[in-house]
């Protein structure tokens, strides 16, 4: 089913599409501050930001849920859509490993919702480990053909999650070429911080990484050649960390510590 106008007021999401993927630029990167609701949609779109995206990681527990697979498909669409009715940005969104739907109602869902680009990672978070490359592939190729077929050509971030569980650059490389191939137009290497092996990513093609404390400065990941920078959940941590501080003044009648 294609998303009908009265699903997705005013977009064209095949023109935001596109507009999304030329957001990727070696030297010039889009950077993408994760929200989780409509208010920081807003406040994202305020900051001048060019494309909102969100984060499972903040969506999951907002809505009662926790990541990693755990957030059922009608919560996750129905928080997706509220995000991409409050802003006039492109919207890609984190879906996790898909929510186990098949490519063609992952497609439609996201349409429907407002998205034109969407985060697919290889994690099992049923079985455990990673899911076979050449399986994940076949499932990236679904998910475009699936797009096109309605008529937008989705941007696919296709995350690398070999560095979640401490594997080797090769393999992380392997599993990326293997996602370019198969159309992925971006790769996400999550929890890579060596520069010199963010480089070999960027050298195959477009690379998300992720910047969080601890982590390269953020001019370093430039340097190396990112072409999308995100943060995650780093930011809904930080507020709830801010809101910690806030609500303990409050509690102890401390006006200034409750300002901030």
């Amino acid at each position: 089913m294609s998303p009908s106008p009265s699903d997705v007021p005013r977009r064209d999401l095949g023109a935001e599409a596109e507009t999304l993927r030329g957001l990727h630029r070696r030297g010039a990167p889009l950077m993408l501050a994760n929200v989780w609701d409509p208010p920081s949609a807003r406040v994202a779109e305020a900051a001048g930001m060019a494309a909102v995206a969100t984060a499972s990681a903040a969506v999951a527990p907002v809505n009662g849920y926790e990541d990693h697979g755990k957030l059922p498909p009608d919560v996750a669409f129905g928080a997706l859509g509220r995000i991409a009715r409050s802003v006039s940005l492109p919207v890609t969104a984190d879906l996790e490993d898909g929510y186990g739907l098949a490519a063609e109602d992952l497609v439609d869902r996201m349409l429907r919702a407002g998205a034109c680009g969407l985060n697919l990672e290889d994690s099992d978070h049923d079985g455990g480990g990673l899911v076979e490359p050449g399986r994940q592939a076949e499932r990236i190729r679904a998910v475009k053909a699936a797009g096109r077929a309605r008529g937008v050509d989705l941007v696919l971030n296709a995350r690398v999650d070999v560095f979640t569980q401490g594997g080797a650059v090769i393999d992380g490389l392997a599993r990326a070429r293997c996602y370019i191939e198969a159309g992925a137009d971006c790769v996400y290497p999550i929890f890579l911080t060596d520069l010199a092996a963010i480089g070999d990513f960027a050298a195959m093609g477009p690379t998300n990484v992720l910047w969080r404390p601890g982590a390269p400065r953020l001019a370093d990941l430039v340097a190396a050649g990112a072409a999308r920078i995100s943060v995650g959940p780093v930011l809904f941590r930080l507020m709830l960390q801010r809101l910690e501080t806030a609500m303990a003044a409050f509690r102890n009648l401390d006006d200034d510590g409750v300002s901030g």
